[in-house]
């Protein structure tokens, strides 16, 4: 009987992903640290993205403008181009999809490959594509290599820029052991601080703790994140061109002054929903719901989601239902320190569409595709939504486009 071949998965990680198009765009950029930055002439705008030599001088992202010019006075803010961003995420799985059928992104940088099937072993392949990709595009990934995706994505996440670092099964356990669990996929801050309070902050510990105490303390969530540190993750990658993976696209804003009524956000939404609407368009997804998420002026967090009556790529339907959900659900016990809005119940676009009565949708989407053209050829600002040309109208710190890209689950 012949003997089952090792699965091989590959993380693919575009470095510095936004500010790396940018020095494409603009070559001069090269070698120096540049940000792209929400609002760039506001500094209440926030980072979205830095690259290397920004991120060596201290810049994060999320970070205001103000606080990273402080920190970096040769810091050279750019404004983002979503939709050329977009189409780089493109011509990076036309690389991706020669080694194999099976390429599942995750956000518009990174993507998983499944090459236990390939004609080259997986570090060839990985070499290949890191090769092709600094050739074609002018960019770099870093890419991991291991057995299972959450492995294959620490390994990534491991050696940057422009690397591969490669976690066989025989070896996982003395790589990883020592990292802490934050390392590990959908382990963010907050389960991170509920794991240092059972004693556990690194991966091994994690993978050695009772796991009926991490059962009755964490629930389900943390056997999930017990699995991964053992090496037990069996999730497959998805087929291109499969229904969408990604949980969600969403843009969240943190307000220099605290929101304090439903008029205010509003305005907050429509700016939001505009970006991800041509996110939408773009990677030709559409949005079955939507979830919106409040952090208040103590820092509590609350989320809802809920879905549409049609799937959409519609920003001004997006903005509606964003509004609607928040003054259904938020009690206004606190200011508004924080707003994001997410489309998730992602489909592709080319899936069956129940079209309305009176072509509303269609317009509407006619409309905004014209208005995506435009932004690709004379700028993201070229034209906005006429109720954010009116600054006199905006609450105190609320800059349309000063909103921060979000990926995969949040903790």
């Amino acid at each position: 009987m012949e003997e089952k071949k090792e699965r091989a998965v590959l993380h693919s990680d575009a470095n510095a992903f936004y500010a790396s198009v940018e020095c494409v765009l603009d070559p001069s950029l090269k070698g120096k640290p540049v940000a792209v930055c929400g609002a760039t002439e506001a500094r209440h705008g926030i980072v979205l993205a830095k690259s290397e030599e920004a991120k060596r001088a201290g810049i994060k992202t999320g970070m205001t403008n103000g606080e990273a010019r402080r920190l970096c006075p040769g810091l050279i803010a750019v404004p983002p181009h979503h939709e050329i961003y977009a189409q780089f995420s493109a011509r990076l799985r036309e690389i991706y999809d020669r080694y194999t059928d099976r390429v599942e992104p995750y956000g518009l940088d990174e993507c998983w490959l499944d090459v236990t099937n390939g004609q080259k072993t997986p570090r060839a392949i990985a070499e290949e594509i890191r090769a092709s990709v600094k050739e074609e595009l002018g960019i770099t990934v870093s890419v991991g290599i291991s057995f299972n995706k959450v492995f294959a994505k620490l390994g990534s996440d491991m050696k940057k820029p422009d690397a591969v670092t490669e976690i066989p099964r025989e070896r996982f356990r003395e790589m990883l052991c020592g990292l802490s669990c934050s390392a590990l996929l959908y382990c963010g801050k907050a389960t991170t601080e509920r794991l240092a309070r059972l004693g556990i902050r690194t991966i091994g510990e994690l993978a050695a703790f009772p796991p009926a105490l991490i059962a009755r303390t964490l629930g389900k969530n943390g056997q999930t994140l017990q699995a991964y540190a053992r090496g037990e993750d069996d999730s497959p990658v998805a087929r291109s061109g499969e229904r969408a993976q990604a949980k969600s696209i969403g843009h969240g804003v943190t307000c220099v002054a605290d929101l304090t009524d439903p008029t205010e956000t509003e305005l907050v939404f429509v700016a939001l929903a505009d970006e991800i609407g041509g996110r939408l368009r773009a990677l030709s997804l559409r949005a079955a719901g939507i979830q919106v998420s409040v952090r208040d002026e103590a820092l509590c967090t609350e989320s809802w989601q809920k879905r549409l009556a049609l799937p959409t790529q519609c920003a001004l339907t997006l903005a509606r239902e964003g509004q609607a959900l928040l003054r259904e659900r938020y009690r206004w016990r606190r200011n508004i320190r924080s707003l994001t809005l997410s489309a998730i119940r992602l489909e592709r676009e080319n899936e069956a569409e129940q079209l309305s009565l009176f072509g509303a949708n269609d317009k509407r989407r006619k409309a905004e595709e014209a208005v995506d053209g435009i932004r690709r050829r004379f700028g993201a600002d070229a034209v906005r939504p006429a109720l954010l040309l009116c600054k006199n109208k905006l609450p105190p710190g609320i800059i349309p486009h000063a909103v921060l890209p979000r990926k995969g689950p949040q903790n």
